[in-house]
């Protein structure tokens, strides 16, 4: 969902008890400045791989939220995986690290969220966790709640208690 009648401040503002902000400094690196949908997450750590997997499956017009513990050393995601998420249908990708081919990745129609830049990409090999919860930006995203992001920031709540 894009373009759509809400804001994240105003759902702030109308659910201060059901949204949660996520306070971290993410910066905008996606062709849509504006998107929103239910969250699939990942945990890895230095490796593209699993990104990669779980962007070639049905999107759903899902967020597919990642974290990579921060890392600012290697990529997770970059152009041809952000490509492929569009293809695959999904709404955008929030990266708790760092992404790259940022000239690229901010002319498709999908947002994309993240720490910073670099130009090397991890395959670290460590294993991964899909669809549990993580936390980072002093927020707990879980598989099947809703997030929100535009130009103030993003906000994560039940789809039950918020709509928007």
């Amino acid at each position: 969902m894009s373009g759509a009648g809400w804001a994240t401040a105003d759902l702030s503002d109308e659910h201060p008890d059901s949204v949660s902000a996520v306070v971290c400094p993410l910066l905008d690196f996606g062709g849509l400045r504006k998107f929103a949908g239910k969250i699939a997450t990942l945990k890895v750590f230095e490796d593209y791989r699993p990104v990669y997997e779980a962007l070639q499956q049905p999107g759903q017009g899902c967020v597919l939220v990642v974290d990579a513990g921060g890392s600012r050393d290697c990529a997770v995601l970059g152009e041809r995986l952000l490509n492929m998420a569009a293809r695959n249908g999904w709404a955008g990708a929030v990266i708790y690290g760092v992404v790259r081919d940022t000239a690229l990745t901010r002319e498709v129609a999908i947002g994309l969220r993240a720490l910073g830049t670099i130009p090397r990409r991890g395959e670290s090999g460590l294993p991964c966790i899909a669809n549990q919860p993580v936390t980072f930006g002093e927020v707990t995203f879980t598989p099947g709640d809703r997030l929100w992001a535009d130009e103030d920031g993003i906000v994560v709540g039940t789809s039950e208690k918020v709509s928007g």
